[in-house]
């Protein structure tokens, strides 16, 4: 009885302990919770927003060229660090022949009609690395990277292929240079970069037994941001 009685109480005790380490565990959870929002709603994690239009020229066997534009929202961790969320449209566009055709010759896929010149949809995140100080020009090193879609129900006509509907991977990163619009507002600013643009998943049409369509383009961006 000794026994049982002892191991009750110890069991007891580790059962006490354990409510008191997990509440107060989950205090501290939830005091660095607040600390966290706190600052986001006082608006003291420094807001950042962008807005950029950028052009790029189509490479490879497929190929497209695309014209868009599209924003990013988020915070500045650091003079040098952002991080936020990005929607955007995009134009695709292809020119020249399709399998030797200017007009394809395709027939319909699954009864989705195709065009050369489609919108689509990219949804990213975006991290920014400045590299120099805010108050001259400097550089930096942009990295989107999500997915995107075709708008509508149509499938966009390539060389040799077709891109579905399906989700597509999506990453954009650009190296350029920011240039602030004055001294006294060095937030506000405006960038111009380079940037490599890839599209690709399994979910496509090719020509050649393969479901594999991968898209490249490489030109300008300009960026303002505030």
């Amino acid at each position: 009885m000794k026994r049982i009685a002892t191991k009750l109480a110890l069991t007891a005790a580790l059962i006490v302990s354990a409510a008191f380490g997990a509440r107060a565990q989950y205090y501290q959870i939830a005091s660095q919770l607040s600390s966290l929002i706190s600052p986001a709603l006082s608006g003291s994690m420094n807001y950042k927003g962008y807005v950029e239009v950028s052009g790029l020229a189509g490479l490879g066997e497929n190929r497209a060229n695309f014209v868009g534009i599209s924003t990013s929202q988020g915070f500045r961790y650091s003079s040098w660090f952002f991080m936020g969320v990005g929607l955007g449209v995009d134009m695709a566009v292809v020119r020249g022949e399709v399998d030797g055709k200017p007009d394809g010759g395709y027939p319909p896929y699954f009864d989705h009609s195709s065009s050369k010149t489609r919108a689509m949809i990219p949804v990213f995140t975006d991290f920014r690395f400045n590299i120099g100080g805010e108050k001259g020009p400097s550089a930096y090193i942009d990295i989107k990277t999500g997915a995107t879609w075709l708008m509508g129900s149509s499938y966009l006509t390539l060389q040799h292929s077709r891109l579905s509907g399906a989700t597509q991977f999506y990453l954009k990163p650009s190296i350029g240079v920011r240039m602030p619009v004055s001294k006294t507002n060095p937030k506000q600013a405006f960038n111009v970069g380079l940037t490599y643009q890839l599209v690709t998943s399994n979910s496509n049409y090719y020509r050649w037994n393969s479901d594999a369509v991968t898209l490249n383009a490489l030109g300008l961006s300009i960026a303002y941001e505030w």
